[in-house]
């Protein structure tokens, strides 16, 4: 008998596939956020220039502040709870959550950027309510209140708490919210707190802020590993967008309405059509500002690193065998 030895062929190992790299954030990622700090405070130096500096602002603005009776006994209910609801005390419990949150996420980062957005928002609002003249210009005495410090520190909240969650709930929060605040904004105009324009530069306000704590938190991690650019879901976009443009359109009517009736042609429409205008611009202002911030959360993500040392992944079965010495087989013939 013979035997003769053959060696079995093996299958010729494949090159592994490369791994991506995340692609590189540019610059128009990074300083989009300045770009959003820029237009508020722009918008909020414009909203003052037009409606606190000129007489038909004032005129504007103040009808909106004295017809402000809505009769409807539900929507009155709900705005004196908001107010009522919206005290020092609860907003203080509210930062106490976020800073909670921040600490629980590991994300020490977030927490403080949230914190610096609420703090410089509101001293922010303080300070020009209190520096800033308002000439007398539509007979009406009442003193500054421009911008109004309720709904920057609704709106600061908000924003804060859309920063430390996870970004798998921030649009639903981002609704939430921006719901909650534009009731806020609201009520502070019926109950004769604040004129419209006073809580639009709130907003504002805060959106310059949170654009700029935006900006600082994507400097830092760029110098670090960059993780993934992510985008807000697409039912909250969604949501203010359409609502946003509706509001807008109703609000820009309604203004012009407003401006007839105090210059052209008196008594075209009533006060409560003023009233409700100003509303519609007040809601158009919440979906714009929070539209804009779930960009700019959503946008902010971790570095692709693990916090503890990283684990070598165990080699599969398949990866075993092939990287194996090769093995030879006897085949005995007669």
């Amino acid at each position: 008998m013979t035997a003769t030895a053959t060696r079995t062929k093996t299958p010729a190992k494949r090159p592994a596939p490369r791994k991506k790299k995340p692609a590189r954030r540019g610059a128009l990622h990074l300083f989009t956020p300045i770009l959003a700090a820029v237009v508020g405070a722009a918008g909020a130096a414009a909203i003052y220039r037009v409606f606190v500096l000129s007489a038909l602002g004032q005129e504007i603005d103040t009808a909106a502040l004295r017809n402000s009776d809505v009769g409807h006994e539900r929507a009155v209910e709900i705005m004196q709870r908001a107010l009522n609801g919206t005290s020092l005390a609860s907003l203080v419990l509210v930062c106490v959550a976020i800073a909670l949150i921040g600490v629980i996420r590991r994300r020490a980062d977030l927490a403080g950027a949230a914190a610096v957005m609420v703090v410089g928002a509101n001293a922010t609002s303080r300070l020009l309510k209190m520096r800033l003249p308002r000439p007398e210009l539509d007979g009406y005495p009442m003193p500054n209140s421009f911008p109004s410090g309720h709904t920057t520190a609704a709106a600061s909240v908000a924003f804060a708490l859309v920063l430390v969650l996870p970004l798998a709930i921030r649009g639903l929060v981002s609704l939430i919210g921006a719901a909650y605040v534009a009731v806020i904004a609201v009520a502070t105009v019926w109950a004769e707190w604040h004129r419209p324009s006073d809580t639009i530069a709130a907003l504002l306000v805060v959106l310059a802020w949170g654009g700029l704590v935006t900006f600082f938190l994507r400097v830092r991690l760029r110098r670090r590993k960059p993780g993934p650019v992510e985008r807000p879901g697409r039912l909250a976009t969604g949501l203010f967008v359409v609502g946003g443009a509706l509001s807008a359109l109703v609000a820009g009517v309604g203004l012009g309405a407003v401006v007839l009736s105090e210059r052209v042609t008196p008594d075209l429409v009533s006060g409560r059509f003023a009233f409700l205008t100003g509303a519609a611009a007040i809601t158009a202002a919440v979906a714009a500002v929070f539209l804009i911030w779930a960009r700019l959360a959503a946008g902010d993500q971790p570095p692709l690193e693990s916090s503890g040392p990283a684990a070598r992944p165990k080699p599969s079965v398949a990866g075993a065998r092939s990287e194996a010495p090769e093995a030879t087989s006897k085949e005995v013939q007669p």
